[in-house]
């Protein structure tokens, strides 16, 4: 048998494309020979720090992406719905609080780093819903499955130096691998690393992992 490949997944939350490779990526898990590792990131310091601008910004591609997000839900079968002010929920609030408590998640409960990701994408990205406030993260880790407790200790601890370092250690790295947006995926083949941006690069990735590539539905998704 073929040695196992790992493939890293960056992510941010307020990104939908984040959202159509997350579930990808899921979804192949266990049906291609690798590890997957879930590496919560910041966007707006990828954006920052690479001299990078969201692309909606650019009121031409914002419309397209409007029309894109629409087609590509479909395509993907993952429930994606524009933000009714898309600039308030995604640009102005951000996402920096969210991403500490799923950096938080996945330091101190792991098991919880994709259900937990997955509600809080659901959250602004298709029930638009806000993902800033510590209730409207509460709301989100229940509904991933953590108790109360579990979550109310999550939030205390965005405050301490180690999940803000360590979210700030991901998106590092992201930007290290030649990272300019998200998500990215980070292959590791024959000892280095490759890098690919986007939702839509999983035909190359297959190709360069020597698996099938099926679609982004190779099995009926439960979302």
């Amino acid at each position: 048998m073929s040695k196992r490949r790992v493939l890293e997944f960056f992510y941010d939350v307020v990104s939908p494309y984040s959202w159509l490779g997350f579930e990808v990526v899921c979804r192949y898990k266990n049906i291609w020979n690798v590890d997957v590792r879930l590496r919560p990131g910041f966007l707006g310091g990828i954006m920052q720090a690479s001299g990078n601008s969201p692309p909606a910004m650019v009121p031409k591609k914002g419309v397209y992406m409007a029309q894109d997000i629409a087609r590509l839900s479909d395509f993907f079968q993952v429930p994606l719905r524009q933000p009714s002010n898309f600039f308030q929920s995604v640009i102005k609030k951000g996402s920096l609080q969210a991403m500490r408590f799923v950096t938080a998640v996945e330091m101190q409960h792991p098991e919880f780093l994709e259900p937990v990701s997955r509600e809080l994408w659901r959250r602004i990205w298709s029930e638009d819903k806000d993902i800033t406030e510590p209730e409207s993260i509460l709301e989100a880790a229940k509904k991933a499955g953590m108790s109360a407790d579990q979550a109310k200790k999550l939030i205390e601890s965005t405050a301490l130096p180690e999940v803000k370092n360590k979210l700030k250690q991901n998106t590092d790295e992201a930007l290290k691998y030649g990272a300019f947006g998200m998500p990215i995926i980070v292959a590791h083949v024959d000892g280095k690393p490759h890098m690919y941006f986007g939702s839509d690069r999983f035909e190359l990735l297959a190709h360069q992992l020597g698996e099938k590539w099926m679609g982004p539905v190779p099995q009926k998704p439960r979302l």
